[in-house]
């Protein structure tokens, strides 16, 4: 089976320059040593050699981008012929295809060969198939598909992406965006299906690039769609401060041209709001909790479709409060985390153990404790840096630590209730920083 690299044939002019082959070389599995093989076939690849001659060698595991021609002089069977095939399958340079020259009548084995190969891909995936079924499409079903997605999008811009967008931010009917999102995915599917077969005159029929970037934004639409109706429907809100929920509802407020500022100020203040509050390094805060809960009891169960004026200015009054009771605690969070070097583990603990039953009245007193304890588990780290991977052996020594800073040194009254408490909260905040886990 001869191989040739890419033609040596150039045009320039209009004139026609052919060079003809140079030097060649042939390759057998019994014949010279496996170095002299090795060597010819890095000439080959090199571009030193022209033009090999094979006989069952190189089926596999060889890789020459400049092979662009095989000559098949004998017919090859099953998944070897596949193998054989794929040897020229590689763009290179400007050569877009491989060529096969066939004396042997290979079509045949060819068709027989796919269709196994398709036979047991369909017994070993079962169901699953249908997900893998658009690698096999038929230019036919390939204009199908083409012809159907212009249909779908035949009332909307898809030449102007700023335009699309705001054609498609006025439609609120889910199924209707699932309609489009799935036709403009489709599409991006379809383009790397036609460059995989190779039918590239199929690619001048749609602007498949364009239709790429129209996907993003019908794609950001729907998720906008799902996020108001999940909303709405009080599904979840535990994710609230990390939805940018202020476009959702500027997304779908219906509001007359003169209450579009009233709707963009809505939008602003939700936006800084949120930010205030999703900024909190500590989040079990009784106060944080509230406004958050407040901030939820704004929105949820709202239909956010029907919104009126009188709900927007009262939504922007409660919210700036919301904003300026969240903007205090982060000023008296960032005091208290700058007196432990910026800890925010120990400015927690430290609120924490002052909320509920405090054990001194006296918060310097507290903050002497806490900080020698900082002090002192803070060098057992250092001086082993794989404590943390150990946290059983951190608990007890914790706890040591824990009953020698408070009450040995600082004079703090311990029971064993609240030595367990003090304990588990400050093991937990230094394996939650070790394991990378929100506090």
């Amino acid at each position: 089976m001869p191989l040739a690299a890419e033609p040596r044939t150039s045009y320039g002019n209009n004139k026609k320059y052919e060079s003809k082959v140079k030097t060649a070389a042939v390759i057998l599995h019994d014949i010279g040593t496996k170095d002299e093989r090795k060597n010819e076939i890095d000439q080959f690849k090199d571009g030193n050699i022209d033009l090999l001659f094979v006989f069952n060698m190189l089926l596999t595991g060889f890789d020459a981008p400049r092979l662009k021609k095989l000559y098949i002089g004998r017919v090859i069977k099953s998944h070897n012929l596949l193998q054989t095939l794929t040897r020229v399958n590689r763009t290179y340079k400007d050569f877009k295809y491989g060529y096969v020259v066939d004396f042997a009548d290979i079509q045949k084995e060819f068709d027989k060969t796919n269709q196994d190969y398709f036979n047991e891909l369909q017994s070993e995936l079962g169901h699953e198939m249908e997900h893998y079924s658009n690698l096999f499409k038929s230019q036919e079903e390939i204009n199908a598909e083409i012809q159907e997605i212009k249909e779908v999008l035949f009332h909307y811009n898809t030449q102007n992406a700023e335009i699309f967008s705001q054609q498609i931010t006025q439609i609120q009917d889910k199924n209707l965006m699932l309609q489009i999102t799935k036709a403009l995915n489709n599409a991006k599917s379809l383009y790397n299906l036609i460059r995989l077969s190779g039918n590239y005159d199929l690619l001048e029929k749609l602007d498949f690039h364009k239709l790429t970037v129209l996907s993003r934004e019908a794609n950001n639409h729907l998720a906008l769609i799902n996020t108001k109706e999940a909303f709405e429907s009080n599904v979840d809100t535990s994710n609230l401060l990390n939805i940018a929920l202020e476009d959702v509802l500027f997304a779908f407020v219906k509001v007359r041209e003169e209450e579009m500022v009233l709707a963009d100020q809505l939008k602003t203040t939700l936006q800084k709001t949120r930010e205030m509050l999703g900024g909190n390094f500590d989040q079990k805060d009784p106060l944080f909790i509230s406004l958050k809960e407040e901030l939820e009891r704004l929105f949820k169960k709202k239909n956010l479709n029907e919104v009126t004026k009188e709900e927007m200015e009262a939504n922007i009054n409660a919210l700036e409060k919301i904003y300026l009771e969240a903007k205090e605690l982060e000023r008296k969070n960032q005091l208290l985390r700058a007196k432990y070097d910026n800890d925010e583990k120990y400015a927690r603990l430290h609120k924490r153990l002052m909320e509920k039953d405090p054990l001194t009245d006296s918060e310097s007193k507290l903050f002497e404790a806490l900080q020698g304890l900082k002090a002192a588990v803070d060098l057992q780290i250092l001086q082993n840096s794989k404590l943390l991977e150990n946290e059983s052996f951190v608990d007890r020594m914790m706890m040591r630590l824990v009953i020698d800073q408070f009450k040995n040194k600082n004079n703090i009254p311990l029971d064993a209730a609240a030595t367990k408490r003090i304990n588990g909260m400050i093991v937990k905040e230094y394996m939650n920083e070790f394991y990378g886990r929100v506090a």
